[in-house]
């Protein structure tokens, strides 16, 4: 057939709309990614086994409840002075530590199982020195990408990590809750452990990556020096706040129980209407990623960034709406809700790519690990904030008000920040010239 034919012409349009996969083209890179989408799926194995075997051995939703408290303290202390390691040595030899870390802490989350110890508070505490490797790991592993990649490659690459991130939020869960009846707690924990040692040997595979030397020995001093950076740089920080407004007003996930219960009639615990609220913004991140071949054509990343928060703040709004007319009657709305969270999550992956880019490729590479580190913090803090907000708010205006109107306060919150600061809607990136056709 000939190249302009309609299958011709098919294949090239589906080329601009799917993944942009030429970051895999890169050997290290391809190395890193291939070995994510396996430990990703084991490290979501260990995130659903963790709370389950807390409250096997309890029977106290208040138990389960403290795994928030001891994996978000260590992700923002030791996010935070991770990413003043990774501008300060070898970023290839800190990811290797972490990542032996990460497999001893997966193995005697294994070895308390095989032994039935039934320690709550010792596998508290393993989760927390989990949690701890882990924030000290993701800056170094993120900020080394720019080594790997050309500038204009990043958008894909980022998209690419995210989309097998979300894969593994939906993946871990279904694989896990299927197999802790059939093959109890030890062998979950056993498989991250295995499957950690796919990302070690792509780490050993690394060149040498030493940092820039410009950052000082890490510690408090350091990490200020990383935020004294930051309130110099309009559009980073910008990138920061319009993510927050969007997390802590927008992610209604701590209504979705209740939601379930009271709105679609779901059980008490549990139930189909549970499941699909919990997975449709992870689904919609994935759908994002595999049609995000556009992310690299786009030059004006902080309009990107406004206009998809906007539209994930639009997103939740009409999934509220959708409760509130749901009400607990007999009214179809379940899928109009959840394809509204489906929109919500494409939004938000194509809101986290741009602005991963933009640290990524605007910030100096001395401070990059320490940027990365604040990342992290945002990423993971955000949620649980809303978490609060949203179930404090909920139990005064109602789930479907909390949900709408957190919505709509990520768009009024968006647009003001935009205008307060045009400097970021302005910004660009130079984009390469497109190759030319044989």
């Amino acid at each position: 057939m000939a190249r302009g034919g309609p299958g011709g012409r098919l294949r090239s349009g589906l080329g601009g709309v799917l993944a942009d996969t030429r970051p895999l083209a890169v050997p290290a890179f391809r190395r890193l990614w291939i070995a994510n989408i396996v430990t990703v799926v084991g490290a979501q194995l260990t995130v659903v086994a963790v709370p389950a075997q807390i409250y096997a051995m309890t029977g106290s939703s208040a138990y389960v409840g403290l795994t928030g408290v001891f994996g978000l303290v260590p992700l923002v202390v030791f996010g935070l002075w991770g990413g003043a390691l990774a501008d300060w040595m070898d970023r290839r030899t800190l990811l290797l530590l972490t990542t032996v870390g990460l497999i001893v802490t997966s193995g005697l989350f294994w070895l308390q199982s095989a032994l039935a110890l039934e320690q709550v508070w010792l596998l508290l505490g393993l989760f927390s020195v989990q949690q701890a490797f882990f924030a000290v790991n993701q800056p170094a592993r993120s900020a080394i990408i720019p080594k790997l990649l050309p500038d204009h490659l990043i958008p894909a690459a980022s998209s690419l990590n995210t989309t097998v991130m979300q894969g593994g939020a939906i993946a871990g869960p279904l694989v896990g809750g299927a197999l802790i009846p059939l093959l109890g707690f030890s062998w979950l924990y056993l498989a991250d452990t295995l499957t950690l040692f796919a990302t070690l040997a792509a780490v050993v595979s690394l060149p040498a990556l030493p940092a820039s030397g410009a950052a000082s020995v890490p510690g408090l001093s350091s990490v200020i020096e990383g935020f004294a950076y930051l309130r110099t740089q309009p559009i980073l920080l910008m990138s920061f706040v319009v993510d927050i407004i969007a997390m802590v007003f927008g992610m209604p996930r701590a209504l979705f129980p209740e939601i379930a219960d009271t709105s679609f009639g779901g059980p008490g615990e549990g139930g189909i209407a549970f499941a699909l609220l919990f997975a449709a913004i992870p689904a919609g991140a994935v759908l994002g990623g595999v049609f995000s071949g556009w992310v690299s054509r786009v030059a004006r990343q902080g309009l990107a960034v406004v206009v998809a928060i906007c539209v994930w703040g639009a997103a939740m709004a009409a999934f509220g709406l959708a409760v509130g007319l749901a009400g607990g009657t007999a009214l179809p709305l379940l899928p109009f809700a959840v394809a509204a969270l489906v929109v919500g999550g494409a939004a938000d992956m194509v809101s986290s790519v741009f602005r991963n880019t933009m640290l990524l490729t605007a910030a100096d590479d001395a401070v990059r690990g320490r940027l990365q580190g604040v990342f992290i913090v945002v990423v993971a803090g955000g949620p649980r904030v809303a978490d609060v907000a949203h179930g404090a708010s909920a139990a005064v205006v109602g789930t479907a008000v909390a949900a709408a109107g957190g919505g709509l306060l990520v768009v009024v919150g968006t647009v003001a920040a935009a205008l307060l600061v045009p400097a970021f809607v302005r910004y660009r990136v130079a984009l390469p010239p497109p190759a030319s056709k044989p």
